[in-house]
């Protein structure tokens, strides 16, 4: 299957950051708007509490079962942004470790956040994100 999305680099920009700086989809595209994947399991209790690592790994989980709710996975994705309730910087790094394994080779552009804090008991985690597919 063609993919719909585009990932753009520029050799004017820093190749350090670990992610495309731009994507496109066609105009055929569908695009799917994601709300934030929370840490949630399926009675709505958070899991991983107190665990950066854990709770990203649920939240990619999550991230994943919406985008084939919707017909779509993550090498669809457009943009993402990944939001870590911390002022430290080694867990938004620990957070992103979680999300760019879960992506592969789709280093779709993203935007890594430190809060103050998140909607849901204990939360740490949520990543949301924008896809583009081609029914």
């Amino acid at each position: 299957m063609t993919r719909a999305v585009q990932l753009i680099r520029s050799d004017r920009l820093s190749d350090v950051a670990e992610y495309a700086y731009a994507a496109t989809a066609p105009a055929d595209a569908r695009l799917v708007f994601l709300a934030g994947a929370c840490p949630l399991d399926e009675q709505g209790r958070t899991v991983a509490v107190g665990d950066h690592r854990g709770q990203a790994v649920r939240c990619m989980a999550n991230l994943e079962t919406a985008l084939a709710a919707a017909g779509a996975e993550l090498a669809d994705l457009v943009h993402t942004r990944v939001l870590v309730a911390s002022s430290e910087q080694a867990d938004l790094v620990t957070v992103w470790e979680v999300v760019r394994t879960a992506m592969g080779d789709h280093d779709v552009p993203s935007t890594l956040m430190g809060v103050t804090v998140l909607g849901y008991d204990d939360q740490l985690v949520e990543v949301e994100g924008v896809a583009a597919v081609r029914d």
